[in-house]
């Protein structure tokens, strides 16, 4: 039997992946985390097989999460099932360390047959190469795009520095080479270019610079 975690915000979300999982496959799900910190400290991960990532983590992102929990568990494999744009956020989870990429749009069969595939060894998935001139986020490095993803959740510099245990002035330095990479000068610019990439459902609000 394979031993899942699930990871995810919504409480909804987690019901409905555990019916899922635990009707139509064999499956047991050992855990559940709605943040970040709840995976990292969670000890069901060092019996488990498959965890199930969503990106948007609270207190810790998901993004982290994934880099943490590699290190931490070099053998647990991680799916990610995010609401998220496959085209734009694949190829980054892909590597950085996921095993697989699972949208949250796409059929239950979709995540169950990543999650088994997954259980059974890492599913050799080729990152194929870009058949077009890269865009400017994909240029970002890890962390840059980590600061990236964390802004247009919708979080301030002094709540990054705390979710990745960073100075402040440290998260500002991303902050700059990142609008220096997307050729913005500000944070609704950069909301803006992110919306414009497809990164984001619809057009936010202008945020207030502070």
């Amino acid at each position: 039997m394979t031993r899942v975690f699930l990871a995810d915000d919504h409480a909804m979300v987690r019901v409905g992946l555990r019916h899922v999982l635990q009707e139509l496959a064999d499956i047991e799900v050992v855990g559940e985390a709605e943040n970040g910190r709840q995976v990292l400290n969670a000890p069901e991960l060092a019996r488990c097989d498959v965890l199930i990532l969503d990106l948007s983590l609270p207190v810790v992102a998901g993004t982290e999460v994934l880099r943490r929990v590699r290190s931490m568990y070099p053998d647990l494999a991680v799916v990610v099932h995010s609401m998220h744009p496959e085209s734009q956020f694949r190829r980054r989870a892909l590597q950085a360390g996921a095993v697989a990429y699972v949208s949250k749009e796409a059929p239950p069969a979709e995540l169950l047959a990543a999650v088994e595939r997954a259980a059974h060894g890492p599913l050799g998935v080729t990152i194929e190469p870009e058949t077009e001139a890269p865009r400017p986020h994909t240029q970002l490095t890890a962390r840059e795009h980590e600061v990236f993803l964390l802004i247009l959740m919708g979080r301030q510099v002094a709540d990054i520095a705390a979710e990745l245990d960073v100075h402040s002035c440290t998260v500002s330095n991303h902050l700059a080479r990142i609008r220096s990479k997307l050729g913005v000068s500000t944070t609704a610019e950069m909301v803006h270019y992110a919306y414009g990439e497809g990164l984001l459902e619809v057009p936010p609000a202008p945020p207030t610079e502070g």
